[in-house]
């Protein structure tokens, strides 16, 4: 029994071990196979070319990682290749099975995302990012239940999110950010599209979520609350729309959300303020409505809070100031009202604020700012504020930024502004300040940019500004200062900007001036100076514009000027010069604009002017100019503006100028145009019988067209209102009554306001219809003068013709002295202005969106000059005055300083406009309509 119990215990075991062996020759095998599969795969891909010959030890190769069986774990080939998108495809992903990582970053990849990427069921990372795949990103992913992490970012992918995505249970991070086309504008709409789908919110374990820079549209899934493990959130640069979702307040392990970017409209949710560990919340740059809500206070992890560009209204909360580790905090281009809450002064770790391009209205700064001792960046600039400036800014050590421009600030500069030793920027220009500029400015010893332009300050220009040996841009101009320009200036040799123009300085101009080399920017102009212009000034290399019109110069132009000389803009009109124009001037290439008028000049016009191709303006007016006109003048193709009127020129007109109008010659006695003398007598015979005969039949149409004219005005003339004739509004529309826009506007109070300009205030109002329009009321001062009237009423019949895509349109408007003002439509993204000041909205607007800009502005200016009779002249194209919508397409607006262009009339109306925007063929020459081209030119160079 015993023996036969061996027998069979003999048999089982033998059983067993040959049942083993079977199974371990048979895993061997098959993982044999598998191995010979992978290097295969691997072989056939092409990665790995050089290794073609050693496919038997592929564990081996770069790139690939193997477990202790020998299968292929990881593959990451090394190096930058341009591998076609048949390459890719060509990878057998099914063969490796045991597949971890897949690492093909930065490998210039081309083509579609394979699908059979699905087969790699055991993959924990998929990394793709950095190459130029295109095409969607396959559902198959979905299948991928191990992946971990997943990115895709920086490619070329378009298409919607599969909603399979939502399976990857496991994900812990995922990158489909910046997939925006990085190649030719001509394929710029190559991105991932639709909406994020709700099975997002059943990725529980997501940590990592960044799709910025697509075209994600519709609004973030409500789902997103269950992400519980969601810590970086960013959907910045796509198109999501409507409000964000409550459930947002569920994520309380979230850090960083970025929605900057968007069309997300609505309020800014309560329950944000339930992200105890938020540390980056940034909504900027989108249409959130309503309030601040201070339960933003309770985020106390809060280091960074952008809200800027949007249309908040409503006060600033003051719990803003119980977060203790806020360091940065944004809020510009609203509408916030109210005033600055003292209690940001508590903010101790606060190192900018930036409230600029808001309606902040109560009361002044707060001196409690100056407790903030971390502050480096503070701009209430482009607001209403009103008092003093707190001398308790002086106690902010740390501060290199202070602009507080465009409110009504009064009183004097602190002279603890002083102390501030890494104070680099200083704007307080647009104000009503008082008194002189203290000399203790001169101890910011680190001072780069100093405006205090137009803020109505007096008294000398201190020397002490001569030890901010720093300093590169000194605005000074549209004040009452007096005295002479400090020799210490001169040694400022890091200046390349000085503007003291619209003072009333005296004296002479420092020689020193001419020994800044980095000079490019000199404006004098508009001041009481006397005496000779320096030689130095116009032998240095590097300057490239200089305006000395408008003073009591004396004496010769120098003779010498610098070779090479860097001049664009030579501005010696209306001084006591006189001697010959130099020849010297022939060294310029760059000169575009060259006014002389208004002098004692006299000899000839150098033929060297002829060599200097760029000049669109020249004006030589009311001097004692002799001689003949150079021919070469006739080779100046880019000549826009000419003005020889009023000299001792002689001869014959050049026939290359024969197209400028009469008024350019006028006053020279000695000057003819041979071909009119020849033809003069005989065109009087045939003009003379012909003139008589159509001013017979004019008369008789001017009697006929009277009286039809009369007949329509007092149609068009009746007023819709209850106010008889006291006012009058044409609503164009039929829907726009003159109550309501009272009403709307509470008879313009001023916290409807939302810009000024030198024509006119802009004010917000929403009609009852529901309809949010702007309107412009215009100075009453223009109502006092009686040709006004005429050409108002011209004016605003002609605008209610225009029908173009990129002008802001018309709706009404009512003129009478009392009340001025014209209804155009909304703009929500505001002005072109606002974006350019912020130096980070600058960097995010693209050159495909300034590309866009630039063509809808090159589009309303063509049809304004081309297609209207008779043109209209904007003159005041600049980036206030070009509005962008919803959809950041640009509009041209602000039509008050526009006028009809009369092609064969000299008369000019009232300059009125922006002031650096405006063309100096207007601001110093009115007498060509072409000088209209620079104000586009100056805006794109902006």
């Amino acid at each position: 029994m015993t023996s036969s119990s061996s027998v069979i215990t003999a048999s089982v075991v033998a059983t067993v071990l040959w049942v083993i062996v079977l199974t371990v020759a048979s895993i061997m095998l098959v993982a044999a196979k598998s191995q010979d599969s992978e290097a295969q795969a691997l072989l056939e891909s092409g990665w790995w070319d050089d290794y073609v010959n050693n496919s038997a030890n592929h564990c081996s190769w770069p790139g690939v990682k193997c477990n202790h069986d020998g299968s292929v774990i990881e593959i990451s080939p090394p190096g930058y290749y341009y591998y076609e998108g048949e390459m890719f495809i060509k990878m057998n992903f099914s063969a490796f099975p045991n597949l971890l990582q897949l690492d093909l970053n930065s490998k210039g990849f081309r083509g579609n995302i394979p699908p059979g990427l699905g087969h790699l069921t055991k993959l924990r990372k998929l990394s793709l990012g950095d190459n130029q795949l295109n095409g969607s990103i396959p559902p198959e992913i979905g299948k991928l239940h191990n992946l971990v992490i997943l990115n895709l970012s920086d490619n070329r992918l378009s298409g919607e999110v599969p909603s399979t995505l939502g399976r990857l249970a496991n994900l812990f991070t995922i990158k489909p950010s910046s997939i925006m086309l990085s190649g030719p504008t001509d394929q710029s709409d190559i991105s991932v599209t639709g909406s994020l789908p709700q099975e997002f919110g059943d990725m529980k374990n997501l940590s990592f979520l960044r799709i910025d820079g697509n075209q994600i549209s519709g609004s973030i899934p409500s789902k997103i609350g269950n992400m519980k493990s969601l810590i970086h959130l960013n959907m910045e640069k796509n198109l999501i729309l409507d409000p964000l979702p409550p459930t947002l307040g569920l994520l309380h392990r979230l850090k960083h959300l970025n929605m900057r970017e968007n069309q997300i409209d609505g309020s800014i949710p309560l329950e944000i303020g339930n992200l105890k560990n938020l540390a980056y919340l940034d909504l900027g740059s989108n249409y959130l409505e309503g309030s601040i809500p201070g339960e933003i206070g309770k985020a106390k992890s809060l280091k960074f809070l952008n809200f800027g560009q949007n249309r908040l209204s409503g006060l600033i909360p003051f719990q803003i100031g119980h977060l203790s580790m806020l360091s940065e905090f944004h809020v510009d281009c609203n509408f916030i009202n109210g005033g600055i809450p003292f209690q940001l002064g508590n903010l101790k770790n606060l190192q900018t604020l930036n409230l600029s391009h808001n309606s902040l209205t109560e009361g002044s700064i707060p001196g409690e700012i100056g407790k903030a001792k971390s502050l480096k960046f503070l701009n209430f600039g482009q607001n209403r504020l009103s008092g003093l400036i707190p001398f308790q800014i002086g106690h902010l050590s740390m501060l290199s930024e202070f602009h507080v421009d465009c409110n009504f600030i009064n009183g004097g500069i602190p002279f603890q502004l002083g102390n501030l030793k890494n104070l680099q920027t200083l704007n307080l220009s647009h104000n009503s300040l008082t008194g002189s500029i203290p000399g203790d400015i001169g101890k910011a010893k680190s001072l780069k940019f100093l405006n205090l332009e137009q803020t109505r300050l007096n008294g000398p220009i201190p020397i002490q500004l001569g030890y901010c040996s720093n300093l590169k841009e000194l605005s000074l101009s549209n004040n009452i200062l007096s005295g002479s320009i400090p020799l210490e200036l001169g040694s400022l040799i890091m200046l390349s900007r000085i503007d003291i123009g619209y003072n009333s300085i005296s004296g002479n101009i420092p020689s020193q001036l001419g020994n800044l080399l980095n000079l490019k920017v000199l404006d004098l102009s508009h001041n009481h100076l006397t005496g000779l212009i320096p030689s130095p000034l116009l032998d240095s290399s590097n300057l490239n514009y200089l305006y000395l019109d408008s003073n009591l110069l004396e004496g010769h132009i120098p003779s010498q000027f610098a070779d090479p000389c860097s001049l664009h803009y030579l501005y010696l009109s209306q001084n006591r010069l006189s001697g010959p124009i130099s020849t010297q001037l022939g060294n310029c290439w760059h000169l575009m604009e060259l006014s002389l008028s208004n002098n004692s000049l006299s000899g000839s016009i150098p033929i060297q002017i002829g060599n200097l191709y760029l000049l669109s303006l020249i004006d030589i007016s009311h001097n004692f100019i002799s001689g003949e006109i150079p021919r070469q003048l006739g080779n100046l193709i880019f000549l826009e503006a000419l003005d020889l009127s009023y000299n001792n020129l002689s001869g014959q007109i050049p026939i290359e100028l024969l197209h400028f109008p009469k008024r350019s010659f006028i006053g020279n006695k000695g000057l003819y145009d041979h071909h009119l003398r020849n033809r003069g007598l005989r065109r009087v015979k045939i003009i003379l019988p012909t003139t008589i005969s159509v001013f017979l039949v004019l008369l008789a149409l001017l009697l006929l067209s009277r009286r039809i004219h009369r007949a329509k005005s007092r149609e068009a003339y009746a007023s819709p209102t209850k106010n008889g004739d006291i006012f009058s509004i044409w609503n164009f529309d039929g829907r726009i009554a003159y109550e309501d826009v009272i009403e709307a506007t509470e008879d313009f109070d001023i916290k409807y306001c939302i810009g000024t300009g030198g024509y006119g205030s802009i004010y917000r109002a929403r009609l009852p219809s529901g309809q949010v329009v702007a309107l412009k009321k215009l100075h009453r001062r223009e109502a006092e003068e009686q040709a006004f009237d005429k050409s108002f009423r011209n004016e605003v019949k002609m605008l209610t013709e225009i029908r173009h895509r990129n002008i802001v349109k018309l709706h009404g408007f009512c003129l009478h002295r009392r009340c001025m003002f014209l209804i155009y439509e909304y703009m929500e993204r505001g002005s072109l202005f606002c974006v350019l000041r912020n130096d980070d909205e600058a960097v995010d607007l693209d050159w495909n969106l300034r590309v866009n800009v630039i063509k809808n502005i090159a589009h309303a200016l063509s049809y304004l000059h081309h297609d209207c009779i008779p043109p209209i002249i904007h003159r005041d194209i600049s980036s206030n005055n070009i509005l962008l919508n919803s959809k950041q397409e640009a509009f041209v607006a602000d039509f008050g300083n526009s006028r009809f262009l009369d092609l064969d009339s000299s008369n000019y109306t009232v300059l009125a406009g922006t002031y650096g925007y405006i063309a100096p063929g207007f601001l110093r020459f009115l007498h060509h309509h072409s000088s209209y081209i620079i104000l586009f030119r100056s805006l794109l160079l902006n």
